[in-house]
């Protein structure tokens, strides 16, 4: 049986740990809110006090934390998983983060002859829960094939995309295009409610038609009722988008209409509304923030 050492068991890492233990992998977990790993220490995983106690032994560990300084921390401080990270085990980070992040701690883990897969994943906590997110990874073609069974544990696609740090690129391509989308349909699904449209059949409509998408079929029923349930807290959205504008930035590619979401999410985290649904956009056309 594949041991498993799986750090951060947040909404996202819970639900990929669960799907991991149903696929007959032998987990130990860890969370700095030791109280998130009781509900899978009751479905048979071992409890690990430390990152390098859950990644003692292992041949994979999995991470999903919220941003770069986590990740860095989960991995290089004294009691991290690079302390005792096994020869030949392979990282698999599905956090959202940055590239050079990864492409740094890569080179951390190759000193101790270990490797790095960056498989940051979409699909929201629905696609977690249900087991069926899109997952982009970046690494060797070998490190990703041993990290394959892992990831489609909790998949319902995983795409190379290249070296360590391209998962993460192709992460921020898809953070950027659902920036935009996610602000336009709050606004034309506002603008319907104002101009006195049946919206049942007017979102069934959309979705027949060009503007059908993941975001409309899923989020368009928050815009509609003006009420946001987590799926995506907005402020980690706004973290993700920032990371796509910076790293175009370093290209050289404008990017106005992502900069302008960025600003607007940000009025609505400085209002107290970022552990709202990112769909919480559509308060901006409201004019509730």
């Amino acid at each position: 049986m594949t041991v498993v050492g799986v750090v951060g068991l947040g909404t996202m890492g819970a639900a990929m740990a669960r799907h991991a233990l149903a696929a007959g992998f032998d987990l130990q977990v860890h969370d700095r809110d030791r109280e998130q790993e009781a509900p899978l220490a009751a479905l048979g995983a071992a409890r690990a006090a430390s990152p390098a106690e859950a990644t003692r032994g292992a041949e994979l560990i999995l991470t999903c934390v919220p941003g770069d300084p986590q990740l860095d921390a989960v991995v290089t401080r004294p009691d991290g998983i690079a302390s005792t990270i096994r020869e030949g085990a392979v990282l698999v980070d599905c956090s959202t983060v940055s590239p050079s992040i990864e492409q740094q701690l890569a080179a951390v883990l190759h000193e101790r002859g270990a490797f790095l897969v960056d498989a940051p994943v979409s699909g929201g906590s629905e696609g977690a829960a249900n087991g069926t997110l899109t997952i982009f990874c970046g690494g060797t073609p070998e490190a990703v094939e041993r990290a394959r069974p892992l990831l489609e544990s909790f998949s319902r696609t995983m795409t190379p995309m290249g070296a360590v740090g391209m998962g993460q690129a192709a992460k921020a391509v898809n953070q950027i295009y659902s920036a935009g989308a996610y602000a336009c349909m709050g606004e034309a699904l506002v603008y319907g409610q104002k101009a006195g449209l049946p919206m049942d059949g007017l979102v069934q409509a959309m979705c027949g038609g060009a503007a059908d998408s993941w975001i409309v079929r899923n989020r368009s029923s928050n815009v509609i009722d003006a009420s946001y349930p987590l799926g995506f807290r907005l402020w980690m959205h706004l973290k993700d988008i920032r990371i796509g504008l910076a790293e175009a930035e370093k290209l050289g590619v404008d990017m106005p209409v992502t900069q302008l979401v960025a600003d607007l999410e940000q009025r609505l985290v400085d209002a107290g509304f970022g552990d709202d649904d990112v769909s919480a956009i559509a308060r901006i056309p409201r004019r509730e923030a």
